[in-house]
């Protein structure tokens, strides 16, 4: 008995030692029609509700959980749209193959499952992010909610609830895959997001954008929700204010917002020292000691929306905005030095009154087809009128040298059509292609002691094809596009028409589920402004005189970039690099002419960029703490068809989130990211955010600070030109050690939710109007 006993004994052991681990896998589909259903969550639970892993199914539905012990499970499956079902998986001991699952359609809200820790899905054209339960808690809105995930190159600022890419670039903000602005996020309710998807390598159906996010939400099919996000400046006349609500019934949705930013500043100045060295070889130093002056701005912006879902399958929405910005004092002055002789001076005012209004109608039609097809119909037509004022005097015991009296008026028509084609095949392969057109118009008027009409006609023409594949660990997409640009203004003989073909490739690796490699290469199409392109004149001050050039061409741009991404747990990180190589950039020169300096653009030699970022990501710890920090270089290498210069930017950035019970604490650091492009280096913001808050359900207030420990904000810029080079810091008291207050409220009635997802969206937000100030 004792031998048996032994033998047993040891036949367990061999047989814990030699256990391995499982594997489960199955394939989501709709009980309707049998197609494999994508985006599913899929949540392993043990048989009392603790969360063991969590995953969403591919494009062919299919999931699988690998390295799984023994045991007895649960599986949760839910998706918008879906009854949530719940799978029990008793005495799993051997690799199981669910096979096909199906799932029923629901007009009822999900519930959605409760995930610990920010679970982070790496498809290879997206991250499909879901916001942790904590992460839910403590936002009231998706803006605060983004700010918590802590993603790679993006930067929210939530004194204003603003969000942009680190560096600049453009980034698509997108709800159900409709392009949105950052009231429309301001204003969704976080228990209504089921997930962000960040895209950091955009397909050619997005254009130029660096980054897409795509916050998937909830769609109700009843009930509504209304809310406010306000924010005021304690020591500062700044304010943030916003209102926003959605009615649903049936098959119909309503939707308004509102936003309004009062800016009122006396302690705006700037110092300059600038050199001009004219055509009769005279040199001039001189030096701008700024004055503390007035800047006054009032931003507002109008959004009516009404979208009708006349099937599962079929959706139609209409959009009006209207975008406003009235900035009647934007101010400067202060005394010009002559460096080689501090008694010549001068007295200096720079007063520029500017407003501009932009109404624009967005019309967007979706139609699902059989067999897992899409057709995208988006009609948008925009209207900008802009006014500008600038008044530049210098003066001597009230005697004036210069008197310098700048107005515009732009008028400028645009409509923007894209049709787009949409196939997803077996194994996650899919075919896209598409048509976008945009034709503009502008007629500006320039009043500066002469009189410059201007009427101008713009079109682009856009056509692309995409295919997306895999071949075991290795995802490809390819693409290839063809532009046509065409210019024409008024006046002028000579028209500009020229075609393009565009390549792109991606190669996504996956050496497993914490980690992966990305190649991507890139050609695209950069057009001139319409601002640049006039053939106008405008002076800028005693010395200097900007002037638009209409034989500027479109160029090509070359992109190249690497992408290293590993994560285990609570740590992530992301290593990048990219080189940017752009022959014949429309970049800035500056020429001698009758002892004036002329400020123009041309097509010169290239530009190229070589750039490095490293993001380290830690937490969250103890399910309070998550830090992050991302550290980079970039060096420019400018080449003019008269000038060469060299710039190398090292910057970092750092956050910090702590979340105890009700209460959250936030704080930000950046440091300057310095653009140089031609002649001229662009300084970024060095800045520091520090918040607190307090939520109590639907309400959160908060207390924060811009830049509290430090008196000197300020923005530096410079031009290199041999003939007119400047150093320009300029300052606003106001933005340092500034103080706010900011309250948060949302509610919402009746709501029961279904789902639908619109995939693009246009806009035009350029007016056409050359600057008039320095």
């Amino acid at each position: 008995m004792k031998r048996l006993l032994i033998a047993i004994l040891i036949v367990s052991m061999v047989q814990g030692v030699f256990a391995q681990k499982i594997e489960i896998k199955g394939t989501i589909r709709n009980a309707t029609d049998n197609e494999a259903t994508e985006f599913v969550n899929v949540v392993l639970q043990t048989t009392d509700s603790v969360f063991v892993n969590g995953v969403s199914t591919n494009n062919n539905g299919s999931f699988i959980f690998n390295k799984v012990e023994a045991g007895n499970y649960r599986l949760v499956l839910s998706c918008v749209g879906y009854n949530t079902q719940y799978i029990t998986l008793n005495g799993v001991k051997r690799n199981t193959d669910l096979g096909d699952i199906f799932l029923e359609d629901a007009s009822v809200a999900l519930e959605g499952v409760i995930i610990n820790g920010s679970n982070q899905i790496n498809r290879p054209d997206r991250k499909l992010v879901f916001p942790s339960e904590r992460q839910m808690k403590v936002s009231t809105n998706g803006v605060n909610l983004l700010q918590e995930l802590m993603l790679p190159r993006i930067q929210v600022n939530p004194m204003n609830n603003e969000i942009g890419i680190s560096g600049g670039g453009e980034l698509q903000i997108r709800i159900n895959g409709v392009k949105a602005d950052i009231n429309e996020i301001k204003a969704l309710r976080p228990a209504d997001i089921i997930r962000i998807e960040y895209h950091d390598n955009p397909g050619l159906r997005y254009g130029n954008a660096e980054i897409v996010l795509d916050y998937i939400v909830r769609r109700p099919d009843t009930g509504g929700s209304f809310g406010t996000d306000l924010s005021q400046g304690i020591n500062a006349m700044w304010g943030s204010y916003n209102v926003f609500g959605k009615v649903n019934h049936k098959k119909s949705e309503f939707g308004l917002s509102y936003h309004m930013g009062p800016r009122d500043f006396y302690g705006m100045y700037r110092d300059n020292e600038e050199t001009f060295r004219l055509a009769d070889e005279n040199t001039t130093q001189r030096v701008e000691k700024g004055e503390p002056s007035h800047a006054m701005l009032f931003m507002q912006n109008l959004n009516v929306s009404y979208s009708l879902q006349a099937s599962k399958n079929s959706l139609f929405s209409a959009t009006f905005r209207l975008r406003g910005n009235n900035q009647p004092n934007w101010d400067y002055q202060g005394v010009l030095y002559n460096v080689n002789d501090e008694t010549d001076m001068v007295n200096m005012i720079d007063r520029t009154k500017n407003s501009w209004t932009r109404p624009s109608l967005d019309l967007y039609y979706q139609q699902n087809l059989k067999k897992k097809q899409t057709l995208v119909f988006n009609l948008v037509g925009t209207y900008n009128r802009e006014k500008s004022h600038r008044i530049y005097q210098e003066s001597l015991h009230n005697e004036m040298l210069t008197d310098i009296n700048n107005n515009v008026l732009g008028d400028k028509y645009s409509l923007i059509g894209e049709a787009i084609y949409e196939k997803q095949f077996s194994k996650g392969n899919a075919l896209s292609f598409g048509l976008k057109h945009t034709q503009s118009y502008s007629n500006n008027e320039y009043r500066n002691g002469h009189n410059y009409d201007t009427r101008m006609n713009q079109g682009n023409s856009y056509i692309f094809s995409e295919y997306r594949g895999k071949i075991n660990k290795l995802d490809y997409r390819l693409g290839i596009s063809l532009t046509r640009f065409y210019y024409n203004q008024s006046g002028n003989d000579d028209s500009s028409k020229k075609y393009n073909v565009n390549p792109k490739a991606t190669l996504h690796y996956t050496f497993s589920e914490n980690s992966y490699l990305r190649w991507k290469a890139e050609v695209f199409n950069a057009t001139p402004s319409l601002s640049n392109l006039s053939a106008i004149e405008q002076t800028i001050d005693s010395f200097q005189i900007r002037r638009g050039n209409p034989n500027l061409k479109s160029y090509m741009c070359y992109r190249t970039e690497l992408t290293y991404e590993w994560k285990k747990g609570i740590f992530y990180s992301n290593l990048w690099g990219a080189y940017d190589y752009r022959p014949n950039a429309i970049m800035d020169e500056k020429l001698q002419e009758d002892n004036k300096i002329v400020q123009t653009w041309d097509n010169q030699k290239d530009w190229q960029k070589l750039s490095g970022r490293l993001m380290l990501r830690v937490g969250p710890l103890w399910d309070m703490l998550q830090l992050s920090f991302t550290g980079g270089v970039n060096h420019y290498m400018s080449h003019g068809n008269n000038y060469s210069h060299t710039y190398t930017n090292w910057y970092y950035e750092g956050q910090a989130s702590f979340n105890y019970k009700r209460f959250s604490l936030f704080w930000q650091i950046n440091t300057n990211w310095n653009n140089f492009w031609g002649e001229t280096l662009s300084g970024g913001e060095n800045i520091q955010i520090l918040g607190l808050y307090y939520k109590y359900k639907d309400l959160r207030l908060g207390v924060g600070a811009f830049n509290p420990f430090t008196d000197n904000y300020k923005v530096e810029n410079e031009n290199w030109n041999q003939f007119a080079s400047y150093k320009t810091k300029s300052y606003i008291k106001e933005s340092s050690r500034m103080f706010l207050v900011s309250l948060s409220y949302n509610f919402s009635f009746g709501r029961k939710f279904k789902a639908t997802q619109r995939k693009v969206n246009n806009s035009d937000n350029e007016s056409g109007v050359m600057s008039t100030g320095k």
